[in-house]
């Protein structure tokens, strides 16, 4: 028989913008770097993220690369390999832990569609109590873009049809009320969580909420040490500019880091962070 696995925090994930880092320097060799986060998450309650993993970056063109598999992220050497040699501005990354959909390439995270990119640690709650209604909601385009079977790609694919392109916080908003008012309809109990990040590759979105005031963790801010491909700090001797978003810090200084409260979303541009309250219920009715 096999063990269900248990709901909750689920995945681990990075973004980072600033002056171009190889992604080694912050998947690899931090003390808390996400590859150690993938095999011992310590601000989860689930400790391993085994369930596939994903990396993408912007580099000479608008659309974004993108690296997935379905082993786990310490056993790939491809990764490893990849990261010594990829440099980039603006990158995401992500460790999976499944809530339940299959564990396949077309699963894992980042998902990527033209100039964007999104990720995501949380879920929809009875997630199969409303895939249908969810599917019917996704704009026809989007939906035969789609890949895989997840919540979070669900979400995605909701946030491009509600106008992701022209106004990201209402997409937003309008993406929770679609999922909230199909829960409310199909009487699910189970909570709605979502802490996620998407970008253009220009500017970073990260939102944390949740249905039952239980998100999982997101922090911001750059460690020291953080070098610059050129050989440059990208804090004290570089731009000044540099900042990462992610469910758990890199290192134990704990002044290098800021939680991000509940109900709020970040918006980095140019290494600037600006908080602003989230409530999908009253940005509608504004």
């Amino acid at each position: 028989m096999t063990e269900k696995r248990p709901r909750g925090t689920m995945c681990r994930w990075l973004a980072y913008t600033g002056c171009p880092v190889y992604l080694e320097d912050l998947l690899l060799k931090p003390e808390n770097s996400l590859i150690n986060q993938s095999l011992r998450a310590q601000r989860s309650h689930i400790a391993t993220n085994g369930d596939g993993f994903g990396v993408g970056w912007y580099a000479d063109r608008s659309e974004p690369g993108l690296y997935r598999d379905l082993r786990p992220a310490w056993n790939d050497e491809n990764l490893r390999s990849l990261s010594e040699q990829i440099r980039s501005a603006l990158f995401f990354a992500h460790v999976r832990a499944s809530t339940g959909t299959a564990a396949s390439r077309a699963n894992c995270h980042p998902f990527r569609h033209q100039r964007w990119m999104f990720m995501h640690n949380g879920q929809i709650g009875n997630f199969d109590r409303v895939a249908r209604d969810l599917d019917f909601a996704i704009a026809p385009d989007y939906y035969r873009a789609r890949q895989g079977t997840t919540d979070s790609e669900t979400f995605f694919y909701l946030l491009l049809t509600h106008g992701l392109d022209r106004d990201p916080p209402g997409a937003l908003a309008r993406a929770v009320n679609t999922v909230e008012t199909a829960m409310h309809a199909a009487a699910v109990t189970e909570p709605f969580r979502l802490t996620a990040a998407f970008t253009d590759g220009h500017r970073i979105y990260a939102v944390r909420y949740s249905s039952d005031r239980a998100s999982p963790t997101l922090f911001y801010g750059c460690g020291a040490g953080i070098r610059a491909a050129d050989g440059r700090d990208c804090v004290e001797g570089g731009d000044g500019k540099s900042l990462l978003i992610l469910s758990e810090p890199l290192d134990t200084a704990h002044e290098h880091w800021t939680a991000v409260d509940e109900n709020h979303l970040l918006i980095a541009e140019n290494g600037q962070v600006t908080l602003h309250p989230f409530a999908p219920a009253t940005m509608l009715a504004a």
